[in-house]
């Protein structure tokens, strides 16, 4: 599936929510979703890359950001914060998302 094909609270709450911090990481949310079916699916790969990216250390976050990572406390608030998000959207039915189709 593409991004464009994400309701507009995962958009806002994954892709945006990313952006705010830095576009790299914006990227890696968005080549995710080139390898999922379906939201569902790409709520729970989102989760599980987030969580693996808050249990990166140094060395895998300078590979993940290609040399630059972010600062990690303002890192860890955008990851808290997409997590958070991510309840959120999923604690919405699917049926009462909002989609630009």
């Amino acid at each position: 599936m593409d991004t464009d094909n994400l309701s507009k609270e995962a958009y806002q709450g994954i892709i945006l929510e990313a952006e705010r911090l830095t576009r790299d990481l914006t990227i890696h949310y968005g080549v995710l979703a080139g390898t999922c079916e379906n939201e569902v699916e790409y709520l729970k790969k989102a989760e599980e890359l987030t969580k693996e990216i808050q249990n990166a250390d140094e060395y895998e976050l300078d590979d993940l950001f290609w040399g630059n990572p972010p600062e990690l406390e303002k890192l860890n608030k955008t990851l808290n914060k997409i997590l958070e998000n991510i309840n959120l959207i999923q604690a919405i039915p699917i049926e009462k998302r909002r989609y630009d189709y």
